[in-house]
């Protein structure tokens, strides 16, 4: 029964890897990634500095409404500035700066003005691989008029932001969506937020991970779905990726393990084509599959904790925030499988014909769409 096994684990190692190396298969893949926002105040000034992806913007994507460039309208254009070097893509950032200047609001809090800033510099990162989203760093300035709290906000179609004041001890954070405005900012101390307050803070960003904005967890825990509707085989499943990506997103959280991106990445794809091209040979639950879905969520941990490094958990209240952050990403995965419940399992699953008809068709697709559309490129590591 082992060596079956181990062989069936061989030969779907050997097919994930066909689709992989495929020169066909090779596309692009920019996922969408919120821009971070660093606000210091001081006497004459307010000094902003940004990360972000300054490509989706000069192309003019929709970044609240979209988790990954590919397919977005006016891809070919951000494809192109991608390729860009960074002093090529330096000029046409300053070109459209005073556009996006009106899109970036910070006023006092009882104005409704906006007060005018002052680009100061652009960091933007080397080419690298372009298989992932390249950031770049602004900087810009705005006058202070008064010692009144400030307010900032931006277009909602510049995508969601995390907003950190810096400077000051208990400085204001948030992560701010479809166009939110920031609590008001000031240099006043702020009372320290109690553990509960973080712990309930952290949760809607967890969950945010992974719906809408994780389309890879998504697809990785709608393959443990379409191996078996049964409960006992699922939840074997989702209780064995959860204890694994708790214990990297753990270990990472505490700087005890750290993997760049381009190795990440790749590996939770492949992942991803594992499980949809086992569940085409297999419609049970062995007793190697939870080991197998334990090492993928090893993986999956990781690319939860690059989420939750870009955001930086509260150095006081550091434990409530990783558990709000984990209960959120668990109840994220939850509502995936109660969506495909309602809208497949429910009416369908005790179709006899539910296999042939559903979960291999769709497990087949989710191999062609995560080779294809959003590209398991070698590059990350040949």
């Amino acid at each position: 029964m082992r060596m079956a096994y181990l062989k069936q684990i061989f030969n779907i190692t050997i097919l994930t890897l066909s689709f992989w190396l495929l020169p066909g298969y090779v596309a692009q893949s920019h996922e969408v990634l919120p821009s971070i926002a660093d606000i210091t105040l001081d006497r004459k000034s307010i000094n902003v500095e940004i990360r972000l992806t300054a490509e989706a913007m000069l192309a003019e994507i929709d970044l609240q409404t979209v988790s990954d460039t590919s397919g977005a309208e006016n891809e070919q254009e951000y494809d192109r500035l991608r390729l860009l070097k960074p002093d090529q893509l330096e000029v046409i950032f300053r070109q459209y700066w005073p556009e996006l200047a009106k899109k970036i609001h910070i006023r006092t809090a009882d104005s409704d003005n906006d007060l005018l800033l002052n680009l100061n510099a652009i960091r933007i990162d080397p080419v690298g691989d372009i298989d992932l989203p390249r950031f770049s760093d602004i900087s810009f300035t705005a006058p202070r008029q008064s010692f009144e709290p400030i307010v900032f906000s931006w277009d909602k179609r510049l995508g969601s932001i995390i907003l950190r004041q810096q400077g000051i001890e208990n400085g204001v954070t948030g992560y701010l969506t479809s166009g939110q405005k920031s609590p008001p900012i000031s240099d006043n101390l702020q009372p320290p937020k109690s553990g509960w307050f973080v712990f309930v803070e952290y949760i809607p960003i967890g969950f945010d991970h992974i719906l809408p904005k994780g389309l890879d967890h998504v697809l990785f825990v709608l393959g443990l779905y379409f191996l078996s509707l049964k409960l006992s085989v699922l939840l074997w499943q989702i209780t064995s990726f959860t204890l694994a990506h708790t214990v990297t997103l753990t270990a990472a959280a505490f700087g005890l393990v750290n993997l760049p991106a381009t190795v990440i990445e790749p590996l939770i794809a492949a992942s991803i084509v594992f499980v949809a091209v086992e569940n085409l040979f297999s419609q049970r639950l062995s007793k190697w599959r939870p080991i197998v879905i334990f090492a993928f969520g090893l993986l999956h941990g990781l690319g939860f904790a690059s989420v939750l490094s870009a955001f930086g958990l509260p150095e006081t209240q550091f434990i409530p925030a990783l558990i709000g952050f984990n209960i959120g990403v668990e109840l994220g995965q939850l509502s995936v499988i109660l969506i495909a419940f309602i809208l497949l399992g429910y009416w369908f699953g005790k179709k006899h014909w539910f296999r042939a008809r559903v979960s291999i068709p769709a497990s087949l697709l989710m191999v062609v769409f995560r080779t294809h559309s959003f590209g398991l490129t070698k590059s990350a590591f040949f």
